[in-house]
């Protein structure tokens, strides 16, 4: 038998009823990370939604402190769905950002019962479902093809998008790439960081340029730093990029109350609060 992953509070004696007594309670709190269009007119048009457990007044676990254990209990779809509702109700609110992108752990991907949860949720909440992205890692995808066929299928029936994200790790990515309603991928952050210095690197981001082009396919590039890796970007003519270099992760309705979102934003570029601040590195581990 699998061990349970070690509890990350004193709190945690009893895992399973604390974390649905968290979900119960909106315990779980939402963030999200502006992704920029490195041309056009929409600077912002998606943002990443990232999600923080709140433990006391001014505590926030990362997720890399409790994902392992609502996946070890199966409880992941739980939290998704969570997640759902919660971006909804934000974006029947009219927010400055057009789209977000919601990340699909592999307990909801083989949820064969998720569609219709998120068909109910766009009707409940009077909110067109191309408001949403639905974002799936290039390894889940991989290891459950026809799961995430048959998921991304009824979610592009729905009128809702698809993300690749981490793309450039396996050859199988290519595949990937025509999956029903996939609109957006992500080339992976070691890709991203590296291919000023590494021709392999460059050689692989040229590559799914060429192919997402092929196949009107948005490329966003992750994990950017610092100015130098936007530059080189833009001179490559990837259409979007995220990271720390552009936004740091923010509280949600921090970043939908900016009376304006644009490149310099202090609220958007400056490191959170200590409240806002969460444990965790730049290396953004991924949340459902």
């Amino acid at each position: 038998m699998r061990q349970a992953p070690k509890a990350q509070s004193p709190q945690w004696t009893d895992p399973v009823t604390y974390l649905r007594s968290a979900l119960a309670q909106d315990h779980f709190t939402l963030y999200c990370q502006p992704i920029a269009a490195l041309s056009g007119v929409v600077v912002y048009p998606l943002a990443e939604v990232l999600v923080r457990l709140r433990e006391e007044e001014t505590a926030l676990l990362p997720p890399g402190d409790f994902l392992p254990v609502l996946e070890h209990y199966g409880m992941m779809s739980d939290l998704d769905r969570w997640v759902v509702r919660e971006v909804l109700r934000r974006l029947a609110a009219g927010p400055r950002i057009p789209r977000f992108s919601i990340n699909l752990s592999a307990q909801t991907i083989a949820d064969a019962s998720f569609p219709d949860f998120v068909a109910r949720e766009v009707r409940a909440g009077g909110v067109p479902a191309d408001r949403v992205v639905f974002e799936i890692e290039e390894s889940d995808a991989v290891a459950a093809p026809n799961s995430v066929r048959r998921l991304a299928a009824a979610l592009g029936s729905l009128g809702a998008g698809v993300l690749i994200d981490g793309c450039g790790r396996v050859e199988e990515f290519v595949d990937l790439l025509e999956l029903p309603c996939v609109q957006f991928v992500k080339v992976h952050g070691s890709l991203t960081r590296s291919f000023a210095v590494n021709a392999a690197a460059r050689a692989k981001i040229e590559a799914i340029l060429a192919l997402t082009a092929e196949l009107n396919i948005k490329t966003i590039a992750e994990c950017v730093e610092d100015a130098e890796v936007l530059a080189r970007l833009k001179a490559l003519d990837v259409p979007y990029a995220q990271g720390f270099g552009i936004c740091v992760p923010q509280p949600i309705d921090v970043i939908l109350a900016l009376p304006e979102l644009r490149p310099g934003n202090p609220e958007c570029l400056s490191e959170p609060g200590p409240l806002a601040k969460p444990r965790t590195s730049p290396m953004e581990v991924k949340a459902a």
